[in-house]
């Protein structure tokens, strides 16, 4: 297959970008910096987001798009400015992609949209799967809300869409991992603000297999929760990470020292919901790893 991928050199399109050459797909990377980045065998750096750019007429025949641009949510205190930043950067790019998606004359068969479970909203009771109609209403909802309505115009052009709602991505490279896991490598981890908030997580290899999956799959489509069957609750979450790295579980995080030094960002940390994806299992996806433990056991 030919496909484009936004955000390809970001924490999950780099994992997706590897898989994708592995399997002797072709992949077209859009960029705004050309001037740093070198083809390889398999891929193609294409400028996007500058004034005169036209991707699409290098574009014209790629099978599969998938969208993966926005500003990282977790790699800064949210001020106005930066809450202001990971917005638009979600609805620019987007509607860059909707914008070359019309121009195409032949059209991609799915555009793979980054969405987030952070749609529901905040829950210690809720189990929500991708059938819960009502969104929740903080930042990282309403944002996640006007992400996807934005990348809804795509089914208006006959495409099939479907929306990626990420949980925590697991993996020892990026994302939230590392950053929970340093207090435990320094013999200092503990149970993060209640311990009664739920992690709904997935394994990165999980992620990317599952995007291969739903991008084969042509009878998936709108929203797919992309997390594990299992979700634990944080307390179990450090406990079981302690154990696989052999390291205690003690010294807890309290909620308002967190709330102090990150701010609204630490809801996070200190909140959550528990997601099950109830769309990837009715469709038969395998996952390879539905337990927490085995997956930090493979990580680490």
């Amino acid at each position: 297959m030919k496909i484009a991928v936004t955000g390809g050199t970001g924490f999950v399109g780099h994992a997706l970008t590897k898989e994708f050459v592995q399997k002797g797909h072709e992949v077209f990377i859009l960029t705004r910096k050309m001037d740093v980045k070198e083809n390889k065998k398999q891929v193609t750096y294409v400028q996007w987001l500058n004034e005169g750019d036209r991707p699409w007429e290098i574009l014209e025949d790629v099978d599969v798009f998938i969208n993966l641009a926005g500003e990282s949510i977790n790699s800064g205190r949210w001020s106005k400015n930066r809450k202001k930043r990971i917005l638009e950067s979600r609805i620019s790019a987007t509607n860059e992609v909707e914008k070359i998606l019309s121009r195409l004359q032949k059209k991609p068969e799915v555009l793979i949209q980054a969405s987030a479970v952070g749609f529901y909203g905040i829950s210690d009771s809720e189990t929500f799967t991708e059938d819960s109609r009502e969104a929740g209403d903080d930042f990282l909802a309403r944002t996640v809300q006007q992400w996807e309505a934005t990348a809804h115009n795509a089914e208006d052009l006959g495409i099939r869409t479907v929306y990626c709602r990420f949980g925590i991505i697991l993996d020892d490279t990026d994302g939230a991992l590392p950053r929970i896991a340093l207090p435990y490598k320094a013999f200092a981890g503990g149970t993060v603000g209640s311990g009664d908030q739920w992690v709904s997580w997935i394994h990165l290899k999980d992620v990317v297999n599952g995007i291969l999956f739903v991008a084969a799959n042509k009878h998936v489509k709108g929203p797919v929760n992309f997390t594990a069957p299992n979700p634990v609750k944080m307390k179990e979450f450090g406990q079981t990470l302690g154990k696989v790295l052999h390291r205690p579980h003690w010294i807890p995080a309290p909620r308002f020292a967190l709330k102090i030094a990150l701010g609204e960002m630490s809801i996070l940390v200190l909140e959550g919901q528990k997601v099950l994806p109830q769309k990837l299992l009715a469709h038969g996806y395998t996952f390879l790893y539905r337990d927490l433990k085995n997956a930090l056991e493979d990580i680490y």
